[in-house]
């Protein structure tokens, strides 16, 4: 969930990069977008689990995840912002109508996607030093608690 608000800044710069304002309908592309980024997110974190269930470490779960899913993220990220761009650089009439929408989810993919392979990780490794410092503070033992599971 972390991921969301720099999708959506990536969304407010498509924006302003291809000149169109901000509207309705760019609200349900960044409603799609919410979809698409935790999407990525889910995938990250889902694959840091099975390892460390498979009895990894963190930090090197958290790499492997890094290395294994990048391929996956990015193509999934640019297919869509593929997908996108003929739409967002259409002319007709009827087009008009999608155009913030398309800016908004492929413009916000593209930023978050880098932040998504960045941003999730870090943040795992974070939110586990901050349960394993809770487990530490509240335990009657703290030296066995600060050992790495």
């Amino acid at each position: 969930m972390s991921v969301i608000p720099f999708g959506l800044g990536g969304a407010i710069l498509g924006h302003i990069i291809m000149g169109h304002p901000l509207s309705i309908i760019s609200l349900f592309g960044l409603l799609a977008l919410a979809g698409v980024v935790v999407n990525d997110s889910l995938v990250m974190v889902d694959y840091i689990n099975a390892r460390r269930a498979e009895g990894m470490g963190i930090v090197e779960a958290v790499g492997n995840a890094g290395r294994s899913r990048f391929r996956a993220i990015i193509l999934t990220s640019a297919t869509t912002f593929v997908g996108l761009t003929p739409m967002m650089f259409e002319t007709s009439m009827q087009a008009q109508f999608l155009i913030p929408m398309a800016i908004s989810l492929g413009y916000g993919i593209l930023f978050s996607t880098l932040i998504t392979l960045f941003l999730v990780p870090i943040n795992y490794l974070i939110l586990e030093d901050l349960k394993r410092a809770w487990r530490w503070y509240w335990s009657d033992s703290p030296r066995e608690q600060l050992e790495t599971p």
